[in-house]
């Protein structure tokens, strides 16, 4: 399966945010490597993992390590999380600012090679 048929599957409110989460993550890691892992839209740079994102029936699940998670602590303190994961409800504005600022976190890290 690739990227796009993974978004095409759900339904339009999902594939949406989806769609704006890869705009995000491309336009943010030009040089990240795209691909599908553990059934997700993977984004890895120089081959270790940068940022994932999955669709759901209520949620958007981003995983961008535990290391992006604790930087973002009180940002993060409204949403449901898990180690190094964050679920973006869908009956809640996507907050493309926080979720962009991850990831600009995580290709920082991997740049300085944290």
């Amino acid at each position: 399966m690739t990227v796009d048929e993974y978004i095409a599957q759900f339904p339009e409110p999902v594939r949406e945010r989806l769609g704006a989460v890869r705009a995000l993550v491309r336009r943010c890691a030009p040089a990240a490597t795209e691909a599908m892992a553990y059934g997700m839209p993977a984004y890895k740079l120089g081959g270790k993992p940068l940022v994932y994102f999955a669709g759901y029936e209520k949620h958007i699940g981003l995983y961008a390590l535990p290391v992006t998670h604790e930087a973002f602590r009180r940002e993060l303190a409204g949403y449901k999380q898990g180690k190094g994961s964050v679920q973006f409800p869908l009956d809640q504005p996507l907050p493309l600012e926080l979720i962009e600022a991850m990831v600009r976190s995580r290709l920082a890290a991997e740049t300085r090679g944290d």
